[in-house]
C-alpha cells in the first residue's frame, strides 16, 4: 500500500464549493479497485488549506490503472478546477512509526 498526499491552498471563498466537488469526486475514488481509502482534512489555523490523503494499492496501479479508467475521468472532471491550487502531490511509503487511539 502507498499513501498519496495532495496539499491544497485555496483562494478565499472556494471552501464550500471545493468540499462539495470533492464529496462528489470521492464516489469515483470509492468505485476504483485500486483505491483502498481516502480522507480530506481541513486546516483550523489556515482555513484555505486542505490535505487529501488517498491510499492506493501501489503507485504503479494508481498511475496506470486508475488514471486510465472511467473512474478517473469522472474524478478529474470534478477536481480539475483545483489543480492550480496544489502545493504538493506525492506518494509516500508508510513507516512502522504510528499510533492511533
Amino acid at each position: 500500500m502507498i499513501v498519496e498526499y495532495i496539499r491544497y491552498n485555496l483562494p478565499s471563498g472556494l471552501n464550500t464549493q471545493f468540499e462539495s466537488d470533492y464529496a462528489e469526486a470521492a464516489e469515483f475514488l470509492k468505485a476504483s479497485s485500486v483505491c483502498l481509502g481516502y480522507d480530506l482534512t481541513h486546516c483550523e489555523e489556515e482555513p484555505q488549506r486542505y490535505i487529501l490523503r488517498i491510499l492506493w494499492t501501489s503507485t504503479e496501479e494508481h498511475l496506470t490503472v486508475f488514471r486510465n479508467s472511467e473512474e478517473f475521468k469522472g474524478f478529474f472532471a470534478l477536481v480539475q478546477p483545483y489543480i492550480p491550487q496544489i502545493e504538493e502531490m506525492q506518494h509516500y511509503n508508510q513507516t512502522s512509526i504510528a499510533f492511533v487511539k
